[in-house]
């Protein structure tokens, strides 16, 4: 008998289906149950959210705040977390998070991703090259090629990423790992980011951190703990979420080889299936929780003012009402006239501000895939492979393949 993705922590009560895909519960509450509770894995029950409509008014409304942090309010995980820094952006709400991204924008723009296109199509280039003809398509290429770029996007050393790979594996964790080791983990993760931001001040530099340290809006800038802050997002964000979307992406397409052979004859293609593989597979964790300030309404019914609740990205994403036959995955579907915007990166004021970074970089993944490994196949029954079951980041464990 095949091993198919485990249910055991895939939360939030929506265990993924086969070749993990989305839980085949999913529609049944976008059709009849929009605001059902789930369960945290903290054990909280919180109304989750599932309609895209929902979703994205939810994301952009004033009464949608990121302040989890009141006493007694339902939590993610249990013990300190992502969500519990205030000087964190995503954490923020107006003026305090409008302030921060403005003076950051600068360092975001489209512009400044196309600066590194070259660098991380090389990169791309050399991990695949050095893979040879049979890998590990996640731990060869899928892991290496964010934590490079990372690393030098950032002034990170290398031989420092297997420890800050275990911070964010610590913060990515479902698992009981208990209060004081986050805290304590949390603390780590701080103190080097404010040592990378030292370092480049004493030899400053022309990467992502110099530009952070130069960033200012009519004088104002970032203080020390916002700038800590963001570093070590972006460490955490730019390595952990893009390789799962880079496995997860090649997995879907493993399990289409006929879209994979489009790619192949179509390079061009590469720039929409991304839009694809964005929609279909990301973001590989529901959502960040919300707390409504003021009564809010949705199509589910009204969500009362301190209700904490969970705006699913992934169940939106796959909305029949706003994508056609949304379970079927369809490189081409981009490349056609789609009237919405799948909401991977969120929407509204949060709207992930290293968006064009994750873009660009995901388009050299799979651009140096389809043109340096044309012929690439899955070395083992794809049904078997084993998931992760203990994490936020939902994603294969390994994924043995032949480039020829």
């Amino acid at each position: 008998m095949t091993e198919q993705p485990s249910s055991k922590g895939a939360w939030p009560d929506l265990p993924p289906g086969p070749y993990g895909t989305p839980s085949p519960d999913l529609a049944r509450r976008l059709a009849e149950a929009p605001m059902e509770a789930a369960t945290m894995p903290s054990g909280d029950r919180i109304p989750m959210i599932v309609r895209y409509a929902d979703v994205r008014g939810l994301l952009a409304s004033p009464a949608s705040s990121r302040n989890l942090r009141e006493p007694g309010l339902p939590r993610m995980v249990s013990g300190r977390a992502l969500d519990d820094d205030p000087a964190t952006l995503n954490n923020q709400d107006p003026p305090e998070h409008t302030r921060y991204r403005r003076i950051m924008h600068g360092a975001f723009t489209p512009r400044q991703a196309e600066r590194w296109r070259p660098r991380v199509a090389a990169i791309a280039g050399e991990l695949l090259d050095a893979a040879g003809e049979e890998f590990d398509l996640a731990a060869d290429f899928a892991l290496l090629l964010p934590a490079r770029v990372i690393c030098e996007l950032l002034g990170v050393p290398m031989d420092r990423f297997a420890q800050v790979r275990e911070w964010t594996d610590m913060f990515l964790s479902t698992a009981d790992t208990s209060a004081e080791a986050r805290a304590e983990g949390y603390a780590a993760f701080m103190a080097y980011a404010a040592e990378l931001i030292a370092r480049h001040r004493a030899e400053p530099g022309d990467d992502l951190i110099d530009l952070l340290i130069a960033a200012r809006d009519e004088g104002d800038r970032l203080s020390e703990a916002e700038l800590t802050n963001m570093v070590s997002t972006l460490i955490f964000a730019g390595y952990e979420t893009t390789a799962m979307m880079i496995i997860r992406g090649a997995f879907r397409l493993l399990c289409h080889p006929g879209q994979y052979a489009e790619l192949v004859a179509h390079p061009e293609l590469v720039e929409p299936a991304i839009e694809e593989i964005l929609r279909h597979e990301g973001p590989g964790a529901p959502g960040m929780l919300r707390r409504v300030t003021e009564s809010v309404e949705t199509s589910g019914g009204a969500v009362t003012a301190g209700t904490v609740v969970l705006p699913n990205l992934s169940a939106a994403n796959h909305d029949p009402s706003v994508f056609a036959d949304p379970m079927r995955f369809d490189v081409r579907r981009f490349a056609r006239d789609v009237p919405h915007s799948h909401l991977t990166f969120g929407h509204g004021p949060h709207f992930c501000i290293g968006a064009n970074l994750a873009r660009m970089e995901l388009q050299e993944a799979f651009r140096a895939l389809v043109t340096r490994a044309p012929g690439l196949r899955p070395q083992e029954d794809l049904a078997a492979v084993r998931w992760n079951d203990d994490a936020f980041a939902y994603r294969p464990r390994r994924l043995l393949v032949k480039a020829g």
